[in-house]
């Protein structure tokens, strides 16, 4: 998670979902709060819009998230592309505004950004290869 600002709605938190493998941003959530709720809905969110609405994630018995350091490296380095790229580049008037702005930007990074980890293509390109 990172903290955004609005300039009428004030500090927020940005949580987000990404695909280690490919690297495509699969989803994120904006909220005031930056509570845990923030990182669950994003997952959620995520979940939806791969498998559609309805879908839900059940994690099987015995199954833990580990945090590995390339993961973290990976997701540090996602945040401060996504702050250079998209959230420096803007003044926020709005939570709404800046999720939109967000939601244009990983639009962007996952059909049209080539990555180098991923031998110059895109992280849509790089699933679909995966498939």
């Amino acid at each position: 998670m990172t903290d955004d600002w609005a300039e009428r709605d004030g500090r927020a938190a940005l949580a987000l979902v990404i695909n280690r493998h490919t690297r495509e941003r699969l989803g994120g959530h904006l909220s005031r709060s930056g509570r845990a709720a923030t990182a669950s809905n994003a997952l959620e969110q995520a979940v939806i819009a791969r498998f559609g609405p309805g879908s839900k994630l059940r994690p099987a018995p015995g199954v833990h998230h580990v945090a590995l350091p390339s993961a973290n490296d990976m997701v540090e380095r996602v945040i401060r592309t996504l702050k250079k790229q998209c959230v420096h580049q803007h003044r926020f008037e709005t939570l709404q505004h800046a999720c939109r702005a967000i939601a244009d930007w990983i639009q962007f990074h996952n059909h049209r950004r080539p990555h180098q980890a991923l031998k110059m293509k895109t992280p849509t390109e790089a699933l679909a290869l995966a498939a």
